[in-house]
């Protein structure tokens, strides 16, 4: 569902609202967190037709893979391959399918992708049998198309296959007007998860939401809330329970699109910096770090908080995954931890969805959001904050 209440968004909801019926392909951009699957949703759901939605986040795709998942492959087509398997598009027939992060795709699966727009005919891996799918493509991307195109690093002919129906997505700093209506809508979204009462906010903590540039954007303000909700123990949410950080540069949108393999290995040698933080400090200040966190710590067991563990687990992997920009391989090493459990952990808290899961499995997993950015910043001061809170907020 999506929910605009600022007049700079009712424009590309009436967008959103004329481009549905159609059978148009749709080109959806916008910074990360801005909506892109939501709106993608929203316009199969108002279509005609009643086939599935399928979401694909191609950059989650190997590149020794992505043909296979993409287009099926026949058994036997390669080692591993015991039985046949249809790919996304054909599992997305009579429906939407809708490729996430389409500027990622290497230069030759952009070519076969071509030719399936065109053609509406599939060929599985290791078959010459062409099957015809009837599927309405609606792709997303941060990616600067144009200037990508322009570098030679995404195909002019696709470009302008896709491109039919563009819609642009603003950044939530650039709406103001949805901030609070989107925050309100969230609580009630994850009460009515997690079974208990929504809770108001306080004109202090409306007045810090408004204020803040929400580089994160939607799924950003979606993360504070949830961590505000916990935060709060069912007393009205305050500033001080809004956990945000000092803001950080929005990401422009990449003209990178299909990096070469050269690129790809030196990521997993050395993977970007993190997000603009003190550099690790070590001698007497790591002490009194560990005994601040000790006392955090001592006081939420008093509180006697369900789901401690997993709650205190779930925000350490979301504060290293925002900190290393959602790198997979810079986010293993800060926690020392196998890649392969940290895809665990994030498909654990919602923040990876792994192509190929059962539909029980995705059930069981939260839509995916972006994780939380905050830092804790004077955590005496702050302590001191929460205690006054929470004396002055009622018992739940």
């Amino acid at each position: 569902m999506l929910l605009a209440e600022d007049p700079r968004s009712l424009p590309v909801l009436r967008l959103l609202e004329r481009v549905a019926p159609s059978d148009a392909t749709v080109i959806i951009t916008g910074e990360t967190g801005t909506g892109k699957e939501v709106a993608a949703r929203s316009i199969h759901a108002a279509s005609r037709r009643r086939g599935p939605f399928v979401a694909v986040n191609c950059g989650a795709l190997a590149e020794s893979i992505v043909d296979a998942e993409l287009f099926g492959h026949e058994a036997g087509a390669f080692t591993g391959a015991a039985a046949a398997r249809a790919g996304w598009f054909e599992a997305a027939h009579g429906g939407t399918l809708f490729l996430d992060e389409i500027g990622e795709l290497s230069p030759a699966t952009q070519v076969k992708l071509l030719r399936v727009l065109q053609e509406r005919q599939v060929v599985r891996i290791g078959s010459r049998r062409p099957i015809a799918v009837d599927v309405r493509l609606v792709a997303a991307t941060n990616v600067d198309l144009e200037d990508a195109v322009a570098r030679q690093r995404f195909r002019h002919d696709l470009y302008y296959r896709i491109n039919v129906a563009p819609i642009r997505l603003l950044p939530l700093r650039e709406r103001p007007g949805d901030v609070l209506p989107l925050a309100g809508h969230f609580v009630e979204h994850i009460a009515r998860r997690r079974s208990i009462e929504p809770v108001r906010f306080t004109p202090r903590a409306q007045a810090a939401l408004l204020a803040h540039p929400w580089p994160g954007n939607v799924r950003e303000l979606e993360n504070a809330v949830e961590f505000a909700l916990i935060l709060a123990r069912g007393g009205p949410i305050d500033d001080v329970h809004l956990q945000l950080a000092p803001s950080l540069p929005a990401a422009a949108p990449s003209a990178v699109a299909g990096e070469t393999a050269e690129a790809a290995a030196a990521e997993e040698v050395q993977a970007p910096p993190a997000a603009d933080a003190p550099a690790p400090q070590s001698g007497a200040g790591d002490g009194d770090l560990y005994d601040e966190l000790s006392t955090f710590f001592e006081r939420l067991m008093a509180r006697g908080d369900d789901a401690l563990f997993q709650s205190v687990e779930e925000v350490l992997v979301r504060a290293a995954y925002a900190r290393c920009r959602e790198n997979q391989v810079q986010t293993a090493r800060t926690l020392d931890i196998t890649r392969n459990m940290l895809r665990t952990l994030l498909k654990r808290y919602g923040l990876l969805g792994l192509p190929g899961d059962t539909d029980e499995a995705a059930a069981a997993v939260p839509p995916s959001r972006t994780p939380l950015r905050f830092q804790v910043i004077d955590h005496s001061r702050r302590a001191s904050q929460l205690d006054a809170a929470e004396s002055a907020a009622p018992l739940p």
